[in-house]
């Protein structure tokens, strides 16, 4: 499924990709004034991504990893090998994660262009010790931070502390109008306004991080419930 969504600027191509059981998100982001674009977390069905790039007739110039998990990144280097474009992903996600490619970037919080596109990364530790959100115009990139519906997965209450912290960020920096494209789906569907997930979205509803802690690792969390991806 490739379906653009209209209502952001830039343009968001939403690409919906399966692997198994696994459901994901991809995302390409047009500078239409220099045709230009950039992706998000490619992974698996690259026939999608090749066919939205000549569909868009954009050059890609660039492809900006979330973090480092194999959902995430499956596509990462041979698209950049074939376009010759940088992979962009923290600083702290390389050294924790010993991800290696030829044209990888490590980055911080600096932002920087790709022609019209304003590349605005947001730190946001707890799903992974590096992870990132990435903020393009009136989109943020959440990758498994953060859901329509919930939050990414921690590995332990140390994470999880982390976690709290990273949401509570976002609570402070992005508006309200502002949609989200994240990495999975629980039922809704990607470009929700964060106006809805502040009002519907449990993890944005705590004003402490013991609270917050406690029901993120709570028990019997099952692993089908964890994958229902849609």
């Amino acid at each position: 499924m490739i379906e653009a969504f209209y209502d952001s600027e830039p343009q968001v191509f939403v690409l919906k990709m399966s692997h198994k059981f696994i459901i994901n998100y991809n995302y390409l982001i047009v500078d239409s004034v220099n045709n230009l674009s950039v992706i998000v977390d490619p992974a698996w069905e690259i026939e999608k991504i090749e066919h939205i790039l000549t569909h868009t007739e954009t050059s890609l110039k660039g492809i900006l990893l979330t973090h480092s998990h194999p959902d995430h990144i499956d596509l990462a280097i041979p698209l950049s090998l074939k376009y010759n474009c940088p992979i962009w992903m923290s600083n702290t996600e390389i050294a924790t994660s010993c991800f290696t490619a030829k044209h990888l970037n490590g980055i911080d919080i600096t932002p920087w262009s790709i022609g019209q596109l304003q590349i605005q990364p947001i730190f946001t530790p707890g799903h992974s010790q590096g992870s990132t959100c990435y903020l393009i115009g009136n989109s943020l990139f959440t990758g498994d931070t953060l859901f329509a519906e919930g939050c990414g997965l921690c590995p332990d209450i140390i994470s999880a502390q982390t976690m709290y912290s990273s949401i509570k960020l976002l609570k402070e920096v992005i508006k309200p109008e502002t949609y989200v494209f994240p990495g999975h789906s629980y039922g809704k569907i990607p470009g929700q306004k964060f106006s809805l997930l502040l009002k519907e979205n449990i993890y944005l509803q705590f004003n402490n991080q013991e609270d917050f802690v406690a029901y993120r690792m709570r028990k019997g969390q099952k692993a089908a419930k964890l994958f229902n991806f849609q």
